[in-house]
């Protein structure tokens, strides 16, 4: 696979939204994606997209909990990172009445 070859830039960010891969995997969900993810070497799990949110960040906004759960209690994502609207993680987990 392309990410074992060490030839993949797991935080190489669109253009548009500035979101890396494991960003992308999060907000959508994307469980099995997000450990292989976490598992290869360099991923920067506190990146921040264009809006300033990090992969935790969109996994409780979207209400992922699977994916909150891999981000924040197994690694070490930064819970306390606000976004550009001032908002943390849990907040957005909050704000979505995501209270898991």
């Amino acid at each position: 696979m392309l990410l074992d070859s060490g030839k993949a830039n797991v935080n190489l960010t669109d253009t548009k939204y500035g979101q890396t891969p494991l960003g992308w995997a999060a907000e959508y969900g994307h469980e099995a994606v997000v450990k292989m993810l976490l598992h290869a070497d360099g991923t920067d799990i506190n990146s921040n997209d264009n809006a300033g949110r990090t992969p935790l960040s969109w996994a409780a906004m979207k209400g992922h909990v699977e994916v909150v759960s891999l981000l924040g209690n197994n690694h070490a994502a930064n819970v306390n990172s606000e976004d550009k609207e001032g908002f943390t993680p849990f907040m957005r987990a909050v704000w979505r009445f995501n209270k898991e």
